[in-house]
């Protein structure tokens, strides 16, 4: 382990090894929530037999060997440059990280946020769609959206045009709570024209990243939010999706987390791909009870969460 001059925090050490070029995220983010598993880390011990674990391993001692200067330093430097910009951090070895992302497999190791995440999140739906989303697919996002928030669902989306802005725009309106996943660092907004949107949503629910805070956007990083977006929510709603759409994305990744996938019933007359994802285990929605009656409260989720993080410290 590196010796460090001043007083290091979890946090710094975590975001240390994150900045380690050829380290897995999603791989650090499980071997960290294990026992001792940040002290493990940091002396380059890997427990997950798998290559991915050998490959960051021997990517993580190389870095120690040299001293982590460089790494520590970047760490530093986004930390301070989110805080100047009013964001928080929070990580998987905090309680306060949410307990629905918790349990994915590819979950990431941190969070940075404006806002506030609050315990009634876990009970949360993501209402995703096209950004070249028609007249009945906007109307049928704001309903969803509306009758979600006001039967205190949180409703998460990607900020994007389209779906999604109906969504955050409609649980504003009825004063509810929204989380918006970006697919940037949280010091920026794509696309600009939502940046009026994104204050607003940070006034009263969470922007939310799981990149450095000065990432900008890029091609690889919008599927990644998807994951997130998925992660953070019970389920998914698919409004209005094309087989080549991120959304549709979102409903496969929400499947393999074994989350709830909802498909509003004109998506699965119209599109095949949507009847094959219904065989597969999708809910077909025809009225909002259809996904309020499948919801856990924060409670349950908790327990469940306690639960496998138990396990991986007792057989870890």
């Amino acid at each position: 382990m590196f010796v460090s001059n001043y007083v290091t925090t979890p946090a710094e050490h975590l975001l240390s090894l994150c900045a380690v070029d050829g380290a897995s995220w999603h791989l650090i983010a499980r071997e960290a929530q294990r026992a001792r598993g940040l002290e493990q880390l940091l002396a380059g011990d890997i427990v997950e037999r798998s290559q991915e674990g050998r490959d960051t391993a021997r990517a993580m001692r190389a870095a120690i060997d040299a001293g982590l200067e460089a790494q520590r330093e970047r760490a530093r430097h986004e930390i301070a440059s989110a805080r100047a910009a009013g964001a928080e951090l929070v990580t998987v070895l905090d309680d306060a990280y949410p307990a629905n992302l918790r349990v994915i497999y590819n979950l990431p190791p941190f969070l940075f946020y404006r806002g506030s995440l609050e315990r009634g999140d876990t009970r949360s739906i993501a209402v995703v769609g096209t950004r070249k989303a028609s007249a009945d697919g906007l109307d049928a996002a704001r309903r969803m959206a509306g009758h979600l928030v006001d039967a205190g669902v949180t409703v998460l989306s990607g900020l994007a045009l389209g779906v999604d802005t109906a969504a955050h725009e409609e649980a504003l309106a009825r004063g509810g709570r929204t989380i918006a996943v970006l697919g940037t660092g949280i010091l920026h907004c794509y696309p600009k024209q939502n940046t009026s949107l994104a204050e607003r949503i940070a006034e009263k629910g969470a922007l939310v990243s799981q990149f450095w805070p000065s990432q900008s956007p890029a091609r690889y990083t919008f599927p990644r939010r998807n994951v997130v977006t998925s992660g953070m929510a019970q389920g998914t709603v698919v409004i209005e999706a094309s087989s080549t759409s991120g959304a549709k994305m979102q409903a496969r990744l929400a499947l393999e987390h074994g989350k709830q996938v909802f498909l509003i019933s004109q998506l699965v007359t119209s599109q095949p791909w949507a009847r094959k994802y219904v065989e597969r285990g999708a809910i077909e929605v025809h009225t909002v009870d259809d996904v309020l009656s499948r919801l856990r409260s924060p409670e349950h989720v908790e327990e469940l969460t306690a639960g496998r993080r138990q396990l991986v410290l007792e057989f870890g």
